[in-house]
Order: structure tokens, then C-alpha cells, then sequence
């Protein structure tokens, strides 16, 4: 027998006609790439979507048709999220930080029709151009000539008819965005979201011990908004009537800071390495901004240290949660944050589960695997992540080499080495292409790194596993001082003695001025391990011997 309730698509345009009807006063802020600030709200916003809709059908672009963006996060491109998917088309964000030939590569995978350019990313896409077919290519700039062959994305608005937003419901199982992977691990995936999926992840994040986004908040994303659609951030404050604060491209400390200060920014999001940093200068200068309004931080894309959780916490005031997930994810997985059971428990405690990956959001399963299949919930036992649920990939979008990462009943495999504990908390060891395997035993180079951060004088650090002749791999820590800091090796090394066995104490450490990162903002452990594999090619065998091989 079948359920008795109306038929209405989870998908976009339902979303935004609730936007529509509810909050069309609500602020949308942006900061241009001339560090001016334009203020509108979402009637705007959309009455301008609702143009580019039905400019780009008039360009040739149906349904199903993919239409890139190469740009910052502001208001154009939070049009461009509306009003792409909206029309039919698929929207496809372009990481603007990977190399031309990348970006050719993606481009020409998706078969994208026509790209929306930043003006000040121009020099960017004139090396893409030459090595791309595309109908067209829309220019959304703030003053200046328009360059030859391109359209001015005001112009067009401007000649547009003056039709309605296209907030007719499209079938939710249809695409409406797409994304891909960084390629860490072979050419990069095509990951494809569904109207459906993007509406339930949104619902997700109005969880209380999720996001927990409200109407009440003013959010900033400095995630971009060309990485796993800005963590769902733009459809969700505009579900919730949120106001949004964009930063264009200024992301170094001090501008985050006078915006969050400035618009009373109640929630932002980004990567470590961005919270890093912000603590670093409000560390500097304690008291210059007013961060009162702010009620929470949300960190992804690699685990923060628990030192960094705990400055913002006691030297602030700042909560910072964290959140995991995956392009496949749309991105949103499990989201840190303390139980009931938990209240009674020494602050020292709190920040220790709070360092971890946290629960699975309303809507995932997991479970973890090993070479003896499923791991128990023990919190010790280590496998790979598998997840499912609603907005979570079924497969790739023509994928052109052989794909592994899912399981014959549907799982997605993650790559993340885990251990989940009794009541479902996951931590997060390492990437499975990460993990460090010495003398038949799992060092965790995460767990590694977040203690070296805590230490008063590192800014940030790295693990990897360099071969050893008799070991198989031993733990290496590529280190970041803080400005001034002469912490040494000798030093840390004791530090690390403190906290861990003496065998996961890297043999060696090298100190440098920054460390390598990905275009969204992750280290490059390839990298490192390329540059330094040598390393102990001659080392001498002075650890102690792991618990594995002792008892051989």
C-alpha cells in the first residue's frame, strides 16, 4: 500500500520560493575585488537570477546542459547558483586554484557549454581557452572593457526579457549541479548532484547538532563557492532566510576579520588552514575586532587541532565545531559536537571529542571495513569509512578509469581510515593513501600532527611515511613554525615522547616556511613525500621496535 501524500519535488526552485515568499529583505553582502562592499537582498537577488535564466536560454542552453563558473564567492556567482539549476541546466563550479591544463581537462570532461569568468580571473582563463570548446564565455566584471569574444554579464542581464524567475519544480531525481574531485588519486571524477540530494542535505543542515542554521544567522562561507557547493551553505541560508557575507577574494586574516566584525557575522566556515591563521592574528591583537556576534565557526576539510578548538574557545570565546565530508557528500558527513551524556565531563575531555569527526548527520550510515571485514564499534579498532544515504554518489560521471571506491550492496568507500566508537564517534586516523605502516604497525599521522600543533611554537605541520629498509615506512614531520618562534627538533621530539610510544615518534623532522596545499586548502602529503623520500634511506635503526615485532 502506498502513502496518501502529495507528490511536490524536493528540488531548487521549491527551496527558493520559500526564499521568495519569506525573506525577500534579507541582506546579501559581497565584497568586490576593490575591497567595496555592494549590499542587496534576496528579491534582488533572485529578480537578477531570474534574468540570467533566461539569458542563457537564449543563448542556446537547455536542459541538462552544463554551464561553468570560474569565480570568488559574491553575489553574481550566488545568482549563478540560483538561477542555473533553477532553469534546468547544471551548474558546475571550477576550482580556480588548479592548473590551466586541469582545468581544460574538467572542462572538456563535463562538456560544458558556457562559463561564467571573473573578470579578475581573465589572465586565468586565457590559458584555459586556447585548450577548450565552448559556445560561450560571460564576463561578470566590475568596470573596464570587456574583452573580445566575451559577453558582459551586466549587459546581458540588462537585455534580458523581463520574464519571472523559473520557480517551476523540476523533477528532483534530475541533475543540478556538479563538481569534481581533486584527483589526488588519478584523473579528476565527475561528481553529479540531483535536485534531491541538494534539498535534503540543505534540510540536514537546520539540524540542531548539525550546522543548526537559522533564519536569525548572518553567514559567512569562506569556503568557495567553487568547492562541493560551498558545503551547501548558499542554498541553505537562503532556505532559512540567513543573510550571506561574501568576501570576494580577500581571505587573508585581517579581511576576514573586519567582515565578521563589521556585518555581525553570527556563523562562518572554512578550512583549517584559514581558522589557523585567524586565530594567529587575533592572538596578535586581542581586542581589535569584535567577534561577539559570532556564535560558531565550522571547520572541514581536514581535522583542526585540538589546540586550535581550545585558543579560540578560551582565548576568544569563538566555538569552532568541525565537520567531515566528501565531494561525493554533497559534502556534509558527520558533524563534531558534545552529547548529554558529555556535559559532566573535564573541559579537557570535551575538547578531545570535539577534535573528533563527530557523529553522522541525520541521513548517513557508516560503517568501517578491514582486511577482515567490518570493524567493530570499539573505538580502537581501525578500517576504511564506508558511507550511504540520500545525498551521497552512486557512481561517477563518465568515468574513464576503473572504479573501486564502491561496494557491491552500495557503499561509498571514502578512503578515510577510522575508528568509530560504541556510540557512534567517528576519528579520524588518516587517508587511506596517508596511513603509516611501520614494522607491521598503523601510526596515525593525523593524530601526530594535531599534537605538534599544540605545541605554543608550531603554526602548522605535516606527517608522512618515507620508506625504511627495515621498518617499511617511518613517520616524518615537515613543521611550520609561528613567526619568531626557534622551537627546535630535539624539542619537539620530546614532546611528541609525552603523548605517544616512542616508535610513532618520527626518526626525523625538517622545518620550512609554509607547507604545500591543494586548491582547496589541504596539504599536499604527495608532495612532501616525493620531496623528501629519501630521507632515511640510510637511516640507522635506532627506534624502538613496535608491539607487533617485538612479540615475532
Amino acid at each position: 500500500m502506498l502513502g496518501l501524500m502529495q507528490e511536490v519535488p524536493l528540488s531548487i526552485p521549491m527551496m527558493l520560493r520559500r526564499t521568495r515568499d519569506l525573506f525577500p529583505e534579507k541582506l546579501v553582502i559581497s565584497r568586490r575585488p576593490d575591497r567595496s562592499i555592494t549590499r542587496t537582498s534576496y528579491r534582488e537577488v533572485l529578480e537578477r537570477a531570474g534574468r540570467l535564466a533566461h539569458a542563457l536560454r537564449v543563448l542556446g542552453v537547455r536542459d541538462g546542459d552544463r554551464v561553468a563558473t570560474l569565480a570568488w564567492n559574491h553575489q553574481r556567482h550566488l545568482e549563478a547558483y540560483f538561477a542555473i539549476p533553477s532553469s534546468g541546466a547544471v551548474l558546475h563550479t571550477l576550482n580556480l586554484r588548479l592548473h590551466p591544463s586541469d582545468l581544460a581537462y574538467i572542462i572538456s570532461h563535463a562538456d560544458d557549454r558556457v562559463v561564467l569568468v571573473d573578470q579578475v580571473l581573465w589572465p586565468l582563463w586565457e590559458k584555459v581557452a586556447p585548450l577548450v570548446r565552448v559556445a560561450h564565455v560571460i564576463v561578470m566584471g566590475d568596470g573596464g572593457e570587456t574583452p573580445a569574444g566575451a559577453i558582459d554579464y551586466e549587459a546581458l542581464l540588462a537585455g534580458a526579457p523581463d520574464a519571472p524567475f523559473p520557480f517551476d519544480d523540476r523533477d528532483e531525481r534530475t541533475a543540478a549541479a556538479m563538481c569534481y574531485t581533486s584527483g589526488t588519486t588519478g584523473r579528476p571524477k565527475g561528481v553529479l548532484y540531483s535536485h534531491r540530494a541538494i534539498t535534503l542535505h540543505t534540510m540536514m543542515s537546520l539540524a540542531a547538532d548539525g550546522p543548526g542554521i537559522s533564519e536569525r544567522d548572518v553567514l559567512l562561507p569562506v569556503v568557495p563557492m567553487f568547492h562541493v557547493n560551498a558545503w551547501g551553505f548558499p542554498f541553505t541560508a537562503a532556505f532559512v532566510g540567513a543573510s550571506q557575507v561574501h568576501p570576494g577574494p580577500h581571505l587573508d586574516p585581517a579581511s576576514l576579520l573586519d567582515l565578521m566584525a563589521g556585518e555581525r557575522v553570527t556563523m562562518a566556515a572554512g578550512v583549517p588552514t584559514i581558522w589557523l591563521g585567524i586565530l594567529q592574528a587575533l592572538d596578535q591583537a586581542p581586542g581589535k575586532w569584535n567577534l561577539s556576534a559570532l556564535r560558531m565557526t565550522l571547520v572541514g576539510g581536514a581535522a583542526p587541532p585540538e589546540a586550535m578548538i581550545r585558543g579560540f574557545k578560551q582565548r576568544h570565546g569563538v566555538v569552532v565545531q568541525q565537520g567531515w565530508g566528501m565531494t561525493e557528500m554533497t559534502p556534509i558527513g558527520t558533524v563534531s559536537h558534545l552529547r548529554g551524556e558529555h556535559e559532566a565531563l573535564p573541559e579537557h575531555e570535551k575538547y578531545h571529542l570535539l577534535a573528533k569527526a563527530g557523529y553522522p548527520v541525520i541521513g548517513v550510515e557508516i560503517r568501517a571495513r578491514s582486511e577482515g571485514g567490518l570493524i567493530p564499534w570499539d573505538g580502537t579498532t581501525m578500517g576504511e569509512l564506508e558511507v550511504r544515504g540520500p545525498w551521497i554518489a552512486r557512481e561517477y560521471y563518465r568515468p574513464e578509469e576503473e572504479i573501486t571506491q564502491f561496494t557491491e550492496d552500495g557503499w561509498f568507500r571514502t578512503g578515510d581510515i577510522v575508528t568509530i566508537a560504541p556510540d557512534g564517534c567517528v576519528t579520524i586516523t588518516d587517508r587511506a593513501k596517508d596511513v603509516i605502516k611501520s614494522g607491521g604497525e598503523w601510526v596515525s599521522s593525523v593524530a601526530l600532527e594535531g599534537a605538534l600543533m599544540g605545541h605554543a611554537e608550531v603554526f602548522e605541520a605535516a606527517v608522512v611515511g618515507l620508506p625504511h629498509s627495515r621498518w617499511s615506512e617511518r613517520p616524518f614531520a615537515v613543521v611550520v613554525r609561528k613567526p619568531g618562534a626557534q622551537v627546535d627538533e630535539q624539542a619537539l621530539k620530546a614532546w611528541l615522547a609525552e603523548r605517544f610510544a616512542t616508535w610513532w615518534v618520527p626518526d626525523a623532522m625538517t622545518f620550512v616556511d609554509a607547507l604545500p596545499k591543494t586548491g582547496t586548502g589541504k596539504v599536499q602529503k604527495s608532495v612532501l613525500r616525493e620531496q623528501y623520500r629519501d630521507r632515511y634511506a640510510h637511516a640507522a635503526d635506532a627506534i624502538q621496535l613496535p608491539p607487533a615485532e617485538a612479540e615475532a
